[in-house]
């Protein structure tokens, strides 16, 4: 599944043409920052926010997901095994800015998750986090739009793999963030990037009307 991803991300739709445009647009100038790359993944944000100019730290739950991050940025950047929503292996005020892109839906104790972040930030520091559309989730699955639910769904990258991911309403997620302490600077309904037209056109005309991901940009104050 590891390697799988790795491809799968670099030009997917919905990762290099929709939350990785919008993300790094959100995140702003990161150069001299010291960055948290949470929950990283096979390292993709990791080396485009070296290429900015961060000194970058990258953690996943996933032991073959940290060995592809490893391999992507080499020494440039540390990179060690950690969970979402678990204490982290960093001492408090440690960065200047965390990402979190498309896995705090995947934690069971968001909140643990904001607390954690909020601990290691410094004051003045940024979060941005991106994570699925509640409206999406909820026009796929049905019931309440209010209730909080285990969901499970199959991707097709490498031949099928299940994935859960909690569903909650917009206010659930903000009410975790800001009773953290979390103050929010921004919120965002990305436009798929102008790259999707051609590449992916199908994928272009849908985003241009229906918001499927969501960006948050939350402050320590």
């Amino acid at each position: 599944m590891g390697s799988e991803f790795e491809r799968h991300a670099s030009d997917s739709p919905y990762n290099a043409h929709y939350d990785r445009p919008a993300v790094l647009e959100v995140l702003r100038d990161v150069r001299g920052k010291r960055v948290l790359d949470a929950a990283c993944g096979p390292g993709l944000y990791a080396e485009e926010l070296l290429g900015r100019g961060a000194e970058v730290v990258g953690f996943d739950a996933s032991p073959a997901m940290v060995e592809l991050a490893r391999k992507r940025v080499g020494d440039r950047a540390r990179i060690d095994q950690a969970r979402l929503g678990e204490e982290l292996p960093w001492p408090a005020e440690e960065f200047d800015l965390v990402l979190c892109a498309m896995a705090i839906h995947h934690a069971d104790d968001r909140r643990a998750a904001f607390a954690e972040f909020h601990r290691v930030l410094r004051t003045g520091g940024s979060l941005v986090l991106s994570t699925q559309h509640p409206t999406m989730d909820w026009v796929r699955k049905g019931g309440s739009y209010f209730d909080v639910v285990l969901e499970t769904d199959t991707w097709g990258v490498g031949g099928g793999t299940t994935v859960r991911y909690w569903r909650e309403p917009l206010s659930s997620l903000c009410a975790a963030a800001t009773d953290s302490g979390f103050l929010i600077e921004r919120l965002v309904e990305p436009r798929p990037a102008e790259s999707m037209r051609e590449r992916y056109p199908e994928y272009f005309e849908r985003l241009n009307h229906q918001p499927d991901f969501l960006v948050l940009r939350l402050r320590k104050a």
